[in-house]
């Protein structure tokens, strides 16, 4: 065993867990989850069956990761934030067959108390900010907050709101790193 997990935490037969993770105390990790290294998972989360999280991945206290859900290398999970699997949830009707795929695209940052509805992926670097909504896919690099979640601007890698010039171009203060925006989508520019 190459991760670390507290005595309190629970994890399932059939999990992978990579190199130098950290599961904190009374967290449920549940079986067949594949989880990379140098993730930190923080106490009392619950993930479910079958989830996929990539390497550096973030998990803040309290959050609900549920069955149909997949995280890229360096996704940020903020405190109490939750995923859904099902439209249309009922207690007295099994839909477990209908679960929905969510993906949170590489860097992407979740905010605290954020939910994410079922069947909408983040775009890679974008940010959702605190207490946030989504009902809709999120595009690359998008800044988005409000219930339902609304784009509100663009952010670069680094987590720097981006300021576009009169050629849609921005360069983030902290890297450098320039974007641009191109049919309603950011890219950034490899020089």
């Amino acid at each position: 065993m190459n991760y670390f997990a507290h005595e309190t935490a629970v994890i399932d037969d059939g999990c992978k867990i990579g190199n130098h993770t950290k599961v904190w105390h009374f967290t449920h990790i549940m079986p067949n989850c594949v989880i990379g290294e140098k993730c930190n998972i923080g106490q009392n989360c619950v993930i479910s069956p079958e989830v996929v999280l990539g390497n550096n991945v973030k998990v803040q206290n309290n959050v609900s990761i549920y069955s149909g859900v997949i995280c890229e290398d360096d996704v940020f999970l903020g405190p109490s934030m939750v995923f859904t699997n099902v439209i249309n949830p009922r207690s007295a009707i099994v839909r477990r067959d209908q679960y929905l795929k969510t993906v949170v695209k590489k860097g992407a940052s979740i905010g605290a108390n954020a939910t994410i509805v079922c069947g909408h992926d983040i775009g890679e670097y974008a940010f959702v900010g605190a207490g946030a909504v989504v009902t809709k896919t999120v595009l690359p690099f998008a800044l988005v907050v409000g219930n339902p979640a609304k784009q509100i601007g663009w952010i670069s890698e680094y987590g720097h709101r981006l300021e576009f010039n009169s050629e849609n171009m921005a360069i983030c203060p902290e890297s450098g790193d320039s974007y641009k925006i191109e049919k309603n989508t950011v890219n950034k520019l490899i020089v």
